[in-house]
């Protein structure tokens, strides 16, 4: 008689935990991401989005596709200042502004679901540095204080602080708060910018323009006046003699 070959068991088992096995998950999530970059360079749906919206969507049904497409748009690095601007061409400055910043909580969803699912188990052993084990601590301990200073001062890319954030132990309900309320105001900046576009000597256009370059030093000032306080900071106790250069 012949025999029949059984697949061994082992084999079954050792493909089961390579699939189970965070670093299978993180490459997944690296492929994701490569495809949704990818997708984005040859779609251009931002092109989409600020060429034109179908004639025939309007409403409420139009403002719901164009949060979700922003919010795709988002977690695929799409920058959101163009959206945005979008956002007010299409749909004013009010409603305008409603969709980026639903948009915005969903894409961010989106990336933090992600990150966390997929890569928080392989990454999480990697943060081994004085500063990457300060940052992780911070968003830990104080995840709603600061995610809300990310997001009020720009400077930082929106989807890399969402997949930073998703390794950190930052619970959910912070992250999306601080999101939802951190995003209004450079927002609807740039949405209001967007929706006088086609005037840009109104008050309202040279307004939320001079709102974001405000926000954009302010944002260099800070950063800058805590890396002199990080440098000060460094002495004798952990092994720097104040010059940036450790000995």
């Amino acid at each position: 008689m012949l025999d029949t070959a059984v697949p061994s068991p082992g084999l079954a088992a050792r493909c089961v935990r390579a699939l189970r096995s965070p670093w299978f998950r993180l490459g997944l999530l690296l492929a994701l991401l490569g495809g949704a970059v990818a997708g984005v360079l040859v779609l251009r749906p931002e092109r989409l989005l600020t060429g034109g919206w179908p004639t025939h969507l309007s409403g409420g049904t139009a403002l719901v596709l164009f949060a979700a497409a922003y919010g795709l748009c988002t977690a695929a690095f799409v920058p959101r200042p163009v959206l945005s601007i979008a956002a007010g061409a299409l749909f004013g400055a009010p409603l305008g502004t409603a969709a980026a910043v639903v948009g915005t909580v969903l894409g961010s969803a989106v990336s933090f679901g992600l990150g966390r699912l997929l890569g928080q188990e392989a990454l999480r052993p990697l943060l081994r540095g004085r500063w990457l084990k300060a940052a992780d601590r911070q968003l830990s301990r104080h995840g709603f204080r600061s995610m809300l200073a990310i997001r009020l001062f720009p400077g930082v890319p929106f989807a890399a602080a969402n997949y930073c954030a998703a390794v950190s132990r930052m619970g959910w309900l912070p992250f999306l708060l601080a999101t939802g309320v951190g995003v209004v105001p450079t927002t609807a900046a740039y949405v209001i910018a967007g929706s006088h576009a086609t005037s840009p000597t109104s008050v309202p256009f040279l307004g939320a323009m001079a709102f974001i370059a405000v926000t954009g030093i302010a944002a260099v000032v800070v950063a800058w006046c805590r890396r002199g306080r990080g440098r000060a900071g460094r002495g004798p106790a952990d092994g720097s003699d104040g010059s940036g250069l450790e000995g």
